[in-house]
C-alpha cells in the first residue's frame, strides 16, 4: 500500500500549481499567513486570480453531498431499477461470475408499478408476505429498504381505494411477529442495519395496522340495481366464482338471500374440490348427523393440514431456454406476439413456466 500522508488512512496531501511548478497545500503554517495566525483568510481562499484546488474540492463534496441527503429523503419510489426482467444466474461460468440473489431479484423487477395492475396486486401482496414469515433477514439494506417502500405504497392505495383490507391486514400481522421476533432476539440472528431502524419501523407497521382497523368503508346510496335485485340464479353463479371462503362467509352476510345460497353444500363440495385433492377428503372425511358429507366443515378441517390452491390473475414467469424471470405484458403478446423478454429459442410459449410466489423465493436459494 502506498503512503500517502501521515495518517494511512488519510486521502493523502492536498497539491495546488504554482508558477515554480507543483507544491504540498498546507491548510496551516507559513504559506498562509504568520505564524501566530492560524486562521484562514476566506479573501485570500476565495481569489479568483488564484487556483485553488482545496476551496474547488470543499465546494464539490459538499454540493454532492447535499444532492445525496435530498435524494436519500426524498425517494419514496422503488429504490433500485425497474426492469422488466432479469437473468437468474445460479452458479459461477466463464462467461459470468456470481450469482443472482433474492435481495437483487425484488430490487430490479417492478413491483411498484405491479401493485397498481389489479391482477398482480394479490400476487405481490402473498410475496411480501412470504417473505415477511422467513426471507426478511436474507435481504439486503437497500432490498429491505425497497421493500418497505412497496409496502407503503400498498397501504397508501388500500386507504385510498379501501380494497382489499383483510389481504393487508394478515401481511402486518406476519411482519410485525417477525420483527418483534428478530429486535427480541437480537444478536442470535443476522439483522441487517441498526436495531433503532427495525424499532422505527416496528412502530410505523402498528399505525399502519390502526389505520386499518380503522377504516370504515361508506355505504354507497345508489338508485340503481344492486346485487339484491339479481335473479336467484345470477347471485348463486356470483357465489360459485369466488375461491376463497372467507369472501362467501362475508357476502352471505348481506342478506338473508345470499346467507342461503352461501350455506349450499354443493358450493363448498366445489370450492373443497378446487383446493384440496380427492385422496386427501378419505383422510378427513366429516359426516352429519344425517349422514351426508359436510363439505362446509371439511373445507375449514383440510385447511389446517394441507394448503390451499393459490390462484392469481397474473404471475411472474420463468423461460427455461434463457432462464431469465420477466412481466409478461400482455397487451404487447396479444399485439406483436412478444414474449416479454429477449428469447432464442424457436417456440418461447413452450417455454414459459408460471412462477408462484413460493417458486419466486425457492429460485435463489442455493
Amino acid at each position: 500500500m502506498p503512503f500517502l500522508g501521515q495518517d494511512w488512512r488519510s486521502p493523502g496531501w492536498s497539491w495546488i500549481k504554482t508558477e515554480d511548478g507543483w507544491k504540498r497545500f498546507e491548510y496551516f503554517g507559513h504559506d498562509l499567513g504568520d505564524d501566530n495566525n492560524n486562521e484562514l483568510d476566506l479573501e485570500e481562499l476565495c481569489d479568483e486570480n488564484k487556483e485553488n484546488v482545496y476551496v474547488g474540492n470543499v465546494c464539490e463534496v459538499a454540493a454532492k453531498k447535499r444532492k445525496k441527503d435530498f435524494v436519500n429523503n426524498n425517494t419514496k419510489t422503488q429504490f433500485f431499477y425497474q426492469e422488466k426482467w432479469i437473468y437468474v444466474q445460479k452458479e459461477s461460468t466463464r462467461e459470468r461470475h456470481g450469482y443472482c440473489t433474492l435481495g437483487e431479484a425484488f430490487n430490479r423487477l417492478d413491483f411498484s408499478s405491479a401493485i397498481q395492475d389489479v391482477q398482480r396486486f394479490n400476487y405481490v401482496v402473498k410475496l411480501l408476505q412470504l417473505i415477511a414469515r422467513s426471507q426478511l433477514t436474507c435481504l439486503s439494506g437497500a432490498a429491505q429498504k425497497n421493500y418497505f417502500n412497496v409496502l407503503e405504497k400498498i397501504i397508501k392505495k388500500v386507504l385510498d381505494d379501501q380494497q382489499n383490507p383483510r389481504l393487508i391486514k394478515d401481511l402486518l400481522q406476519d411482519l410485525s411477529s417477525t420483527l418483534c421476533t428478530l429486535i427480541r432476539e437480537v444478536g442470535k440472528s443476522v439483522l441487517v442495519g441498526n436495531i433503532n431502524i427495525w424499532v422505527c419501523r416496528l412502530e410505523t407497521i402498528l399505525i399502519w395496522q390502526q389505520q386499518l382497523s380503522n377504516l370504515q368503508i361508506p355505504k354507497q346510496l345508489t338508485s340503481g340495481m344492486t346485487i339484491s335485485d339479481l335473479p336467484l340464479h345470477m347471485q348463486n353463479n356470483i357465489l360459485y366464482k369466488f375461491s376463497d371462503a372467507s369472501d362467501i362467509i362475508n357476502l352471505g352476510q348481506a342478506t338473508p338471500t345470499l346467507h342461503m345460497l352461501s350455506e349450499d353444500r354443493h358450493l363448498w363440495k366445489k370450492l373443497c374440490k378446487f383446493h384440496f385433492a380427492e385422496k386427501q377428503f378419505c383422510r378427513h372425511l366429516v359426516l352429519s348427523e344425517k349422514g351426508h358429507v359436510d363439505w362446509k366443515l371439511m373445507y375449514f378441517t383440510l385447511q389446517k393440514y394441507y394448503p390451499k390452491k393459490e390462484q392469481y390473475g397474473d404471475t411472474l414467469h420463468f423461460c427455461k431456454h434463457c432462464s431469465i424471470l420477466f412481466w409478461k405484458d400482455r397487451n404487447l403478446a396479444l399485439l406483436f406476439k412478444d414474449s416479454g423478454h429477449p428469447c432464442t429459442a424457436n417456440d418461447p410459449d413452450n417455454c414459459l413456466i408460471p412462477v408462484s410466489p413460493q417458486h419466486f423465493i425457492d429460485l435463489f436459494k442455493f
